[in-house]
């Protein structure tokens, strides 16, 4: 969960540092810095992730650090089920914060107001998006510029089909299809660091709930099966034939267990994990296209698109215990939250269909876009995307089950229908976020990455793909995790030399202090483009209105001083509505002081994007960072508008 604002007036307890209660020192190749407070220890760590880093007393900018922060008593037992927050905060000071000064910085900083922000915030998250070539986009949703938010591009050897994720979001690996390979990525880095073969065509990809084993369906040729890799060694430890077509992976929740569809077979090979043999090949029905596995029933339950049933296999005996008849042209199915309730898609029909796992039947059913193909969910709603239309739909999971028809809302999901997509991919276009209760939406058409909230009429926010198509979307959760006991743990990326501070802030028990780094120039590293203007926003906490003007004020300053430029006559302010069907371009106008306001009427809710650009200081659009100003509907229809 990421953090909010949780300081309040009174909240927090001024720490004071005792005489010696804190101790810094260099290691062979990192920064070690230690704090004690009332018989709490906090000690941090920053290291050099890449093995080939020679041994220095300094971190250097340009380098992927592994930050570890280790809460113990004084007596050295760990302090466990802690949720810190953390920065890496540029100082604008001279000198290293005091206590006072750490207090109100880490306040601002759980504000997250939009000129408040650290410079590397340690309880981010990041998109991935598979594209239709061989590239992967990873994408700062928080802090990136203009409009590609580009973080880094990771290149295949050749286009990914599927992709799977590590539990702790170390590894990623993606199916290439057209390399008979898996590529495995290293997440800290942003870089591939092995290709492993695997067989012909190699297409779905999926971890084993455990993680010890990495299952691979290979589509073609006398292959056509599974191969399976071990997640440590990185080494193709089976391959096991199945049968012809492609190959849908389900699990055991025990992980004693794998089920692979064949399609073209018209089978389930049930395979014996500990033994990596076949245990069983069942008939299952004609051309069966998904498989996934409840485990309240302890069922695996397979589509099949020929002849619209969908068997049920008893997961400890390997057996059919029912077949349950629906329409042919099933495809997608996907056991819910909580593993009560089974969701199958129809594209042919059009349709979604709810199974009770307890009764193994149909117990609802509902009409949904034209031709739908992806079945998703979050805690609360499952999101149905149709190929032949922009429109999301959403179904609270709390009313599936029971008498009645199946309650759908929608939001749009872009501008253009995602079947206009030359190309398919076998991973999800729509995930959920790490914060709860929102989702990313890919739309290879529109090249965007769309960020919606449920409960909104429209998406919050989007981040732009450049010249590229995002088949499927990812998110990598770099947020601080407990790695061991009392051990919280993250990577960052140092982004530019300087001197820092640390913020560390936690809850329970209450502690923050503001750990003082420097982070040394890399001659090697091509210096950045230089920004001659730097624009602060002051409209936070204001809430536009439809049909109402808005005024946008904001401070102009020089970035090298930070002092106010108060004559410039060319700061134009671009503000359209997301996805770009309304904008318009004003001039600002000087109110004294570096201060400068623009106004804009609101034609309709949804989400605006507001750009900066100044002619006489050659700064364009892209080179600033932008902000969102969201014009709810509820706001208008509480004002009768």
């Amino acid at each position: 969960m990421r953090p909010t604002k949780r300081l309040l007036a009174g909240m927090i307890v001024l720490l004071t540092l005792p005489a010696g209660a804190a101790s810094d020192k260099g290691s062979s190749a990192g920064i070690e810095r230690e704090y004690v407070h009332e018989g709490i220890s906090l000690k941090m760590a920053l290291e050099p992730v890449s093995a080939q880093k020679q041994p220095a007393a300094n971190l250097e900018e340009g380098e992927t650090i592994a930050v570890r922060f280790a809460l113990t008593d004084t007596s050295g037992k760990p302090l466990t089920g802690s949720r810190p927050a953390a920065w890496i905060d540029a100082r604008k000071e001279p000198r290293p914060l005091d206590e006072q000064g750490c207090k109100q910085r880490i306040e601002m900083l759980l504000g997250s107001g939009l000129s408040d922000r650290a410079e590397i915030d340690l309880n981010a998250y990041y998109v991935l998006a598979l594209n239709q070539d061989r590239t992967i986009s990873v994408v700062d949703p928080l802090f990136g510029y203009g409009g590609s938010k580009l973080l880094a591009m990771m290149w295949l050897d050749s286009p990914g089909e599927d992709w799977a994720l590590t539990a702790d979001g170390s590894r990623l690996f993606v199916s290439m299809p057209r390399s008979n390979q898996v590529a495995v990525a290293n997440t800290a880095i942003w870089d591939v660091i092995k290709n492993i073969d695997v067989g012909q065509r190699p297409a779905r990809v999926a971890l084993q709930p455990d993680g010890k084993y990495l299952w691979v369906g290979c589509d073609a040729g006398k292959d056509s099966g599974v191969a399976v890799v071990d997640t440590d060694s990185l080494k193709t430890v089976a391959r096991i034939p199945t049968g012809p077509g492609h190959h849908e992976i389900a699990f055991t929740d025990d992980n004693l267990r794998a089920f692979v569809t064949n399609r073209d077979a018209g089978t389930v090979t049930v395979i014996d994990i500990p033994k990596l043999t076949r245990a069983r090949q069942i008939e299952v029905g004609k051309l069966p296209v998904a498989v996934t596995f409840s485990p309240v029933s302890k069922a695996a339950y397979v589509s099949n698109q020929g002849d619209g049933t969908i068997a049920v296999i008893d997961g400890q005996q390997a057996a059919i215990v029912t077949r349950i008849k629906a329409k042919p042209g099933l495809g997608m199915a996907r056991v819910a939250p909580g593993g009560r309730l089974v969701l199958a898609i129809n594209p042919k029909e059009s349709t979604v269909q709810v199974i009770d796992v307890a009764t193994n039947r149909i117990v609802q059913t509902g009409s949904v876009g034209k031709e739908p193909d992806l079945l998703t969910y979050t805690e609360n709603l499952a999101y149905v995307r149709s190929r032949w239309s922009t429109d999301v739909l959403m179904i609270p999971l709390n009313q599936l089950g029971k008498p009645g028809p199946i309650p759908v809302v929608d939001f749009t999901g872009g501008q253009v229908p995602f079947g206009k997509s030359s190309s398919q991919s076998l991973a999800d276009g729509i995930v959920e976020a790490p914060e709860g209760a929102a989702v990313l939406v890919a739309n290879p058409v529109d090249k965007m990455i769309y960020y919606y909230k449920e409960g909104m009429a429209a998406p919050m926010g989007s981040f732009a793909n450049p010249e590229k198509e995002p088949r499927a979307v990812m998110v990598v959760d770099r947020s601080i995790r407990e790695t061991a006991p009392g051990s919280y743990t993250t990577t960052a990326r140092l982004t530019r030399s300087g001197n820092y501070s640390v913020a560390f802030y936690n809850d329970s028990p209450r502690l923050l202090h503001c750990f003082d780094v420097s982070v040394a120039p890399n001659p090697m590293l091509r210096k950045p483009e230089t920004v001659a203007l730097k624009i602060e926003p002051l409209v936070k906490g204001e809430t536009p209105r439809v049909g109402e003007p808005f005024c946008i004020r904001f401070r102009a300053l020089d970035p090298e001083n930070q002092q106010p430029l108060p004559a410039l006559k060319d700061v134009n302010v671009l503000t359209f509505l997301a996805p770009g069907t309304w904008q318009q371009r004003t001039w600002a106008t000087p109110v004294g002081e570096g201060l400068y306001e623009v106004s804009f009427t609101p034609p309709k809710p949804g989400v605006y994007f507001v750009f900066w650009g100044c002619p006489s200081r050659k700064v364009q659009y892209n080179k600033l960072p932008y902000i969102e100003l969201t014009v709810p509907a509820a706001v208008t229809a509480a004002r009768g508008e």
